[in-house]
């Protein structure tokens, strides 16, 4: 099969194919950013209460989003001047018309009751619905804006503010807008510094670079047709992890082929059959480990959050395109322009392999001095690490805590909760049979945590639909706050009492409640499967079971220290409130799926080994035979997540440090030093139930533990 992409003929087959493939998925890749779903449908559970509420919704009115502005003068009491430009404000604003304002329908504006009398009023609201599908959430911005230029800005001593749930939304709109091209030049650069100090070659870096653009620009293709046509769920979460994965995980496949075909040119003269060989030898690693990642993925089509499940396809896509693109246009490219690319390091025939005198040899030669001691005091320190897990607050981040730098609108959420109930503009929602209607109210009313007096049917809602009425209220506490969301858990306890009311609720602090419960069931169910997904893919590789079960304690090691290290950075560095519910998920999804490529490239390298000189020197070989690459393909993946730091979210900005943290654990002391020593401590009895566990004292030590020829040459 390795012929069929660098034969003297068919490498050129192989070119074509992929410049075909990329003239068709160009346009298309360029069109994702506009199929993105990015309503809150695609990020909540399906079958969770407040989704129900939020279909049923549909019936009474469209899906709106409440849009705040509020006025404040944090001197004293509001002026005639201010109450006359309040007034024109909202006269302004009733006069707009769009797909997604409904200017006829502002409410307000409402004055605050701080004051000792009416006209001692500080602040006033006034509350503009949104109309939502699929194209507001890209026009949010621009809605904001119009509004903003309706009512003005700050002046005068009186403060304006556009806030709200639509007020917020835009500002993360704006944080995603241009996710795409901004992931994708970070990840270039990256990418470009890394091979450049790898390679030290200012040619040799363009082939797996070109190779990645092409696999990003085919699997962004596939996306969108899919997403279009299929109902595959793409939303602006996706889309940038998507960028980041193909980059990470394809250069990293393109480091592991160049470092096995560098090896088979300094011993074969015609470069196809250097090529070949090293598809040979190198393709089983690389195709695991894209499995691997794959089969990972596709286990988050379990998950019941939605933008969990969605990311799984999209996740899985990226990395099997770019494996596809690795392993034939990378190679044909690479046959097509011959030695020359190596420059100024050319690997000649017959030249020196300098992994024979390198770190990586002289490291595992100390390890092979003491491996038991290493590896339980490696085990040890990082248990230490992981204590730091006791600073982990992984019970989600609220609005105001999202941003890395405070955008107005959340700004405009504290000072609206200074003068008016912290929940008002985002309301809790309840959907019940008419006929209870009355007892629901009272129910909802009565209920701690609830203003009681806001409970009714919204302005502009239907009074009934199938039988069912819609009714909203005020909480006191914060919507996004965990009082609010307690004052939730009441209320639907106190309404499922009422006999025959069918009564569900929802509402943004539903949804998050609801999210939140989601994410913690997805953890029990997503993080077990992972874990045997790879087990099996490892135990079927290397045709043994004691090996696989070494390594995936190893990875849990190692994921248990990146988490904890990362707590206390945000903790006590970076002063973040705390992490997302799904935080923890997503680093083991990506720690695991990507950190065990590097125990593949190095175990099958050991194996492949041991079966020629024994396992002991198999070991010391293997080390120093992908001890440069796999350092070189952590240092790229750390690097390429490591740029969703870019990105103005706390969010991406935790799960891209702890992922960069646990790759470098990965490669340069879980992979370098505990698995080396454990594999060595254990030795032939690794490989147990196959026969090479059953290895002879003298074949183990038939060969200095030293380098020596994979080839057999």
């Amino acid at each position: 099969m390795a012929w069929l992409v660098c034969g003297p003929r068919t490498k050129w087959l192989v070119l074509v194919f992929w410049l075909v493939a990329l003239v068709v998925a160009a346009p298309l890749a360029q069109k994702l950013t506009d199929e993105q779903d990015n309503t809150t449908s695609s990020w909540v559970p399906r079958s969770a209460e407040s989704t129900q509420v939020l279909n049923a919704s549909d019936g009474f009115r469209p899906e709106t989003m409440p849009m705040v502005i509020v006025y404040a003068r944090e001197d004293g009491p509001l002026t005639g001047a201010d109450r006359a430009r309040i007034a024109d404000g909202v006269s302004e604003v009733k006069q707009l018309r769009s797909h997604w304002i409904r200017g006829d329908e502002t409410r307000g504006p409402a004055f605050d009751k701080t004051g000792d009398a009416a006209d001692r009023a500080r602040a006033a609201q006034v509350y503009v619905p949104l109309t939502m599908n699929n194209d507001t959430w890209n026009d949010l911005p621009d809605a904001v804006d119009d509004v903003k230029d309706k009512v003005g800005g700050s002046k005068d001593g009186l403060d304006v503010y556009v806030t709200g749930p639509a007020g917020v939304s835009a500002d993360f709109a704006k944080a995603f807008a241009d996710i795409d091209s901004t992931l994708l030049l970070a990840a270039g650069a990256v990418v470009v510094v890394a091979l450049l100090i790898t390679y030290r070659s200012p040619i040799l870096l363009f082939v797996p670079l070109i190779s990645v653009f092409v696999s990003l620009y085919g699997a962004q293709a596939l996306i969108y047709l899919l997403a279009r046509h299929a109902g595959l769920t793409v939303n602006g979460q996706s889309a940038g992890i998507l960028t980041v994965l193909v980059f990470g995980a394809g250069t990293d496949y393109a480091l592991l082929l160049v470092a096995r075909y560098r090896e088979e040119l300094r011993r074969h003269e015609d470069r196809h059959e250097a090529m070949a060989l090293a598809l040979h030898r190198a393709g089983p690693a690389v195709l695991a480990s894209g499995a691997t990642v794959v089969l990972s993925m596709l286990v988050l089509l379990t998950a019941e959050m939605n933008s969990t499940r969605g990311l799984g396809p999209v996740a899985a896509i990226g990395v099997a395109v770019g494996l596809l693109a690795m392993l034939s246009l990378f190679p044909a490219l690479l046959v097509i322009c011959g030695r020359w690319l190596f420059w100024p390091v050319v690997p000649h025939l017959g030249s020196s392999d300098p992994a024979e005198r390198g770190v990586w040899a002289r490291m595992g030669r100390r390890i092979a001095g003491r491996p038991r001691i290493t590896w339980v005091a490696t085990s040890l320190a990082l248990a230490v690490l992981a204590l730091g897990l006791i600073q982990l607050r992984a019970a989600g981040v609220s609005n105001e805590d999202s941003f890395i730098d405070k955008p107005d609108s959340v700004t405009g959420q504290e000072v609206k909760a200074e003068y008016f109930p912290a929940g008002a503009g985002d309301p809790l929602v309840v959907v019940a049979d008419k006929e209870q209607a009355a007892d629901i109210s009272r129910a909802v009313a009565g209920t701690r945590g609830v203003q009681r007096d806001s409970v009714g049917v919204p302005p502009g809602t239907k009074a009934e639909h199938d039988g069912q009425v819609l009714i909203e209220a005020t909480l006191t506490d914060p919507s996004d706050g965990r009082q609010a969301k307690d004052t939730v858990e009441r209320v639907r306890d106190a309404v499922h009492d009422v006999p025959g009311a069918d009564a569900r609720v929802g509402g943004g602090t539903a949804t998050l409640l609801d999210m939140d419960k989601a994410t913690i069931h997805d953890d029990k169910l997503v993080i077990p499967l992972v874990l045997l997904v790879v087990l099996l893919i490892l135990g079927v590789l290397l045709r043994a079971v004691v090996a696989p079960l070494l390594l995936i304690g190893t990875v849990v090691v190692s994921f248990s220290a990146a988490l904890g290290v990362s707590a206390l950075v945000f903790r006590h560095i970076f002063d973040f409130p705390g992490e997302s519910t799904d935080f923890p998920l997503f680093v083991f999804v990506f720690l695991v799926a990507l950190g065990i490529d590097y125990n593949i490239f190095l175990t099958t390298r050991i194996r492949e080994e041991a079966v020629r000189q024994g396992t002991r020197p198999g070991v010391l070989t293997g080390l120093a035979a992908t001890g440069s690459v796999i350092t070189s393909a952590g240092l790229v993946l750390a690097g390429t997540f490591a740029v969703l730091g870019t990105i103005p979210m706390v969010g991406f900005v935790e799960i891209g440090f702890a992922v960069a943290l646990g790759v470098l654990l990965d490669t340069f002391i879980v992979r370098s030093i505990l698995v080396t020593s454990l594999f060595l401590d254990v030795g032939p009895k690794v490989w147990w139930p196959h026969k090479l566990s059953h290895e002879t004292a003298d074949t183990r030590t038939s060969s200095p533990p030293g380098m020596r020829s994979p080839s057999g040459d």
